[in-house]
């Protein structure tokens, strides 16, 4: 009897995939250059450490997360969720943790740092989709039901507020919130979910003033050109200066010490000046056509377990590229977030590519129309 060969993951989705990380490179390679030179007298510094600390670590995740059949997560959740928080208390202990600007993000054990944020995104997509298909539950009894879910998820939550990073919150509430969904939780739940939703985000702005001040020059940003809105009103004037072919790549002038973290939080206006509009739209457009495809994966995948896996990978992605593109362009306030593939940040990127390599195997095993 002739056994079926192994399929093979998406190939779409991989070459979506390639092109992104490969464009990201570029960017990044032209995006830092003036400050790698300048602070560390090597053009090339913020790529190499992206390589080596973010492209290769990642490679060797995605291969291994690609292989790994994906029902393994769900045999070890807990134990990846649990791995999670207790990286996340570290970095409250003096001596692990590191604070930069004013956030407990980095944790650094020996030579190697890194954020436990990146890998809390992963794992709270992990756990959710495990509690989402334990067991049949009974939704027309929420406390029985949706309440223990939301109990056992609060304290990923509450550590990322402390940090604080109310970016990495967003993102892994809107996790919740579509997995949920997806999960067909009754709509009235996520109504309510959504106003208490809401609500604490007001909440957490009202009781920081630096976050309520972020807010007020998001909605003008002319009010404090040289302090708090100097981000968004020079990532502004990059993105206008690209016009619709833009400048020529690696010919970027705001990229020379004029707008800050030019290679990380505000990388997509570099992109926009130096390859215009048309370029833009088509990186966009690329983020959209790999979580269509992701989203198609998640579809035929042949259990709840692995669609749900999928679709919050996906959620994760699209969301977080939005919250960066959108703060740039100024249709959302500055959070701090990196574009997915394309930001400095090793961190980031080998979590991401690991969580691209559990959707590869998820397409091995799915019915893609």
């Amino acid at each position: 009897m002739l056994m079926a060969a192994p399929r093979k993951a998406d190939r779409i989705f991989l070459v979506y995939l390639a092109v992104l990380v490969i464009f990201g490179l570029a960017a990044l390679m032209s995006a830092s250059s003036p400050a790698g030179y300048t602070q560390y007298h090597d053009a090339y510094y913020f790529l190499k450490r992206q390589i080596f600390f973010g492209l290769i670590p990642g490679i060797v995740f995605f291969l291994a997360f690609a292989k790994l059949d994906y029902h393994v997560w769900k045999k070890i959740a807990w134990v990846v969720y649990g791995l999670s928080i207790g990286l996340l208390l570290l970095i409250f202990i003096p001596h692990f943790g590191r604070v930069i600007n004013g956030a407990h993000s980095w944790l650094a054990l020996g030579p190697i740092s890194f954020e436990p944020a990146e890998i809390a995104k992963l794992s709270v997509v992990i756990i959710a989709s495990f509690l989402l298909t334990r067991e049949q539950r009974d939704w027309t009894n929420w406390q029985t039901s949706l309440l223990p879910i939301l109990a056992l998820l609060a304290p990923i939550f509450l550590l990322i507020v402390m940090e604080p990073d109310v970016g990495t919150l967003s993102i892994l509430v809107m996790i919740v919130f579509m997995l949920l969904y997806i999960g067909a939780v009754p709509k009235r739940y996520l109504l309510v979910l959504g106003l208490i939703g809401v609500v604490g985000f007001f909440g957490l702005i009202i009781a920081a003033p630096y976050r309520t001040e972020r807010l007020t020059i998001f909605l003008h940003p002319e009010l404090d050109p040289q302090g708090i809105g100097y981000q968004m009103n020079q990532a502004f004037l990059a993105v206008g200066s690209g016009g619709f072919w833009g400048l020529g790549f690696g010919h970027s002038r705001q990229k020379f010490q004029y707008l800050p973290e030019a290679s990380a939080d505000t990388i997509f206006a570099i992109i926009a000046e130096e390859n215009g509009f048309i370029v833009s739209i088509g990186l966009i457009v690329l983020i959209l056509l790999i979580t269509w495809r992701g989203l198609k994966i998640a579809k035929g995948a042949p259990d709840e377990f692995g669609c749900l896996l999928v679709s919050g990978i996906m959620v994760w992605f699209v969301w977080q590229s939005l919250l960066n593109i959108g703060a740039t362009v100024g249709a959302l306030p500055l959070t701090g977030v990196p574009l997915p593939f394309i930001s400095h940040g090793g961190s980031a990127l080998a979590a991401a590519l690991g969580a691209m390599g559990i959707v590869a195997n998820v397409s091995k095993q799915s019915e893609i129309a």
